[in-house]
């Protein structure tokens, strides 16, 4: 009688396999976007292409996270990963950040 059961290397050696329908054998296509609209970073980067932008303090309030991440969330995947040019000025309801073009 033969092991089915399979090893780690069996394992990790068939992830980079691509999914197929059980009954047809196609491809499953992957997604094309990596970020989903209803996400919190979705909704930040909505808040920064407003034309007034928007401040830590309403950013921290529509995601439900601290101040500290959104400000970590701005700097490490919108600048750093995502590339995107995020300016801010002093205004009268505090410091406002936006995506700039």
């Amino acid at each position: 009688m033969k092991d089915t059961k399979k090893s780690k290397k069996d394992v990790k050696k068939n992830k980079n396999i691509p999914k197929r329908h059980a009954e047809s054998g196609e491809k499953i296509p992957h997604s094309k976007s990596k970020t989903r609209e209803d996400s919190k970073q979705a909704t930040m980067i909505k808040l920064l292409k407003r034309p007034g932008g928007a401040t830590i303090d309403e950013m921290a309030k529509a995601t439900g996270w601290q101040r500290h991440s959104v400000r970590g969330v701005i700097s490490g995947i919108l600048k750093k990963r995502l590339e995107l040019s995020i300016a801010s000025e002093k205004e009268e309801r505090g410091r406002v950040y936006r995506i700039s073009i």
